[in-house]
């Protein structure tokens, strides 16, 4: 019972909430990168670079047989091996923009935690009744 209970503890502490909220978010913003890349980057860059297409480009590394349409798509389904460089291009453009983003909002973040001013030490609690009470006894005492 204890060991269910302990899972508990774990399951509920904030870190881990916030640890799966964050990878449910990368996971939709890795989705949007994705598409920015594939949709609107890729298709600039192969446009000034001689109207490529990044996801297009591979090297056959075995024997084509007759008939078979060189596209990478044909390719793949009759089980013929290729290097497919133009998705590795691809997926290394959106590791890049997403590392990129990473890093501008871990900096934001440590630029806040810098910005916010530290609280002023708290002052020192008042004494409770009783002992002050009994240092008056303890002074007249004294006399």
């Amino acid at each position: 019972m204890s060991l269910l209970k302990d899972f508990k503890d774990f399951a509920v502490k904030g870190n881990v909430i916030d640890l799966a909220v964050a990878v449910i978010i990368g996971g939709a913003f890795g989705k949007i990168v994705s598409a920015l890349v594939g949709d609107i980057i890729m298709p600039v860059v192969g446009l000034i670079v001689g109207k490529i297409d990044f996801s297009n480009l591979f090297i056959v590394l075995g024997e084509l047989p007759a008939g078979t349409p060189r596209t990478l798509e044909a390719l793949k389904k009759a089980n013929i091996p290729v290097l497919a460089y133009g998705d590795f291009i691809t997926i290394a453009i959106n590791f890049l923009i997403l590392a990129f983003v990473i890093f501008l909002m871990v900096q934001g973040i440590a630029k806040l935690k810098r910005a916010q001013p530290e609280p002023a030490p708290a002052a020192p609690a008042p004494e409770p009744e009783e002992v002050v009470l009994l240092r008056e006894i303890r002074d007249s005492l004294k006399r």
